[in-house]
């Protein structure tokens, strides 16, 4: 087998780690790969910076496309980030009959479909496993080690900075605010976090996890995404005194109507083994009919455990290299006449359980108010927890947990419940899953 070229774009904290891993691991990478893999060109706009961490060991540029173009480069390496230029250089490199490796997971979630569809009709090799929860091998287990299971569900803590946050909120009871100023001190949170905190990082990453899942067009635009930004300390505390915890979940799930897709705060059972996975750590777990339930866990970002996942892609690229296209794994998992365009239900059509907090006035008759409008409404509760109010006060939370049900169904009686004069608030709702 002959020797793999790469061509690296961007030496960024992925880029950088990638390049070092591959020279430090070279020995061990290629008994594995069957071949040398090594870097031979690297681009980046800041040639000073790329220059200081190549040196000598490979040649470097500020302009991508002289790579993407390089007859010599057998593998493109894109490591840019983000939907502009990278897109351009994916496709560019696609057409020139290279194999891509990618991280990058907004690219994906928006333009995959189109960039799969040139990978196919070229005969090349797209590879993502780090565009997905870092260095956790998750695509790999969907796509090649599950094969022979019909996927339920996919559950996954797949933001460290998310989880960091919701996980310092509920040790020290600190408001959000001051907490993602500390993830933004440590380096967890960017000094613009939107794309962490309101979900959109977690929707593009779910997104692709159900298209591998289900055998279904990646469709990011049809997810629903809510944050954590809204989330309050006690809602933390109440849940906990329930026996739950709060994580940022992206969540899909199969249902006989289509398919559920959704990122949100969600209430799940302490008792679960995910409810422990606390920091900038992440977790995925799958239910499947013939396995049952397997979670993987694992840093889910870094300039080393992505690298981990981004050289694992070159060593499959180099071990099928020689293998005709229509033999390999395919980038979804599915053939690509076999993918089905299922239905994403809108976020109305969901089917959940729920953790609704109201306050309320302290008076008799306002509890049973409550639950006859959601009887009324075919919502069964599991749980009611009532705060004793604070001396001299004559109003107090409630908190209510229900019985799975559909979204509808909730938003209509808790409109009428907010109607009703003893309620002083606007309710708050969250998402529950038992992940049984």
């Amino acid at each position: 087998m002959k020797n793999l070229r790469v061509g690296l774009l961007g030496v960024g904290t992925v880029g950088g780690g990638s390049f070092e891993v591959l020279w430090r691991n070279q020995h061990e990478i290629t008994r594995r790969a069957g071949c040398e893999i090594r870097i031979t060109r690297v681009a980046d706009m800041d040639l000073a910076k790329a220059k200081a961490l190549v040196g000598d060991r490979a040649e470097v540029c500020d302009d991508g496309f002289s790579i993407v173009n390089d007859p010599d480069i057998d593998v493109v390496l894109e490591l840019v980030g983000g939907y502009g230029v990278a897109k351009s250089l994916v496709l560019a490199a696609i057409e020139q009959g290279k194999h891509v490796v990618t991280a990058n997971k907004a690219l994906l979630a928006v333009h995959g479909d189109e960039i799969f569809a040139a990978a196919r009709k070229k005969g090349v090799i797209l590879a993502y496993e780090a565009a997905v929860a870092g260095g956790i091998p998750i695509i790999k287990a969907l796509r090649e080690g599950l094969t022979a299971n019909r996927i339920e569900w996919i559950a996954g803590i797949i933001n460290g900075t998310t989880n960091f946050i919701l996980s310092e909120m509920r040790e020290k009871g600190l408001p959000f605010a001051e907490v993602l100023k500390q993830a933004q001190a440590l380096g967890y949170a960017e000094a613009d976090p939107s794309f962490d905190i309101e979900g959109i990082d977690a929707g593009h990453k779910i997104s692709l996890l159900a298209s591998i899942a289900f055998g279904i067009p990646v469709q990011f635009n049809r997810a629903h995404i809510e944050g954590i930004t809204n989330l309050q300390a006690e809602d933390i505390r109440y849940a906990e005194q329930l026996g739950y915890r709060i994580k940022l979940l992206g969540i899909t799930r199969r249902r006989p109507e289509g398919v559920e897709l959704r990122v949100h705060p969600t209430l799940i059972p302490a008792k679960r083994l995910i409810a422990s996975v606390e920091g900038a750590m992440n977790a995925v777990w799958v239910k499947a009919d013939a396995v049952g339930h397997t979670m993987y866990y694992g840093k889910g970002a870094g300039a080393e455990p992505t690298a981990s996942a981004v050289i694992a892609d070159l060593v499959d690229v180099a071990r099928a290299f020689a293998v005709p296209a229509g033999l390999r794994v395919p980038s979804l998992a599915f053939q690509a006449d076999a993918v089905l365009d299922t239905a994403v239900l809108a976020r109305e059509h969901i089917e959940s359980a729920y953790y609704v907090r109201l306050r309320v006035e302290d008076q008799p008759g306002v509890l049973a108010d409550i639950t006859r409008i959601l009887a009324d409404g075919g919502i069964s509760l599991d749980a009611v927890l009532q705060r004793e109010p604070d001396a001299g006060e004559h109003q107090t939370d409630v908190i209510l947990l229900t019985h799975r049900c559909i979204e509808s169904a909730v938003d209509q009686a808790i409109a009428m419940i907010e109607a009703l004069p003893t309620v002083l608030s606007s309710a708050v709702r969250l998402r529950l899953e038992d992940l049984d």
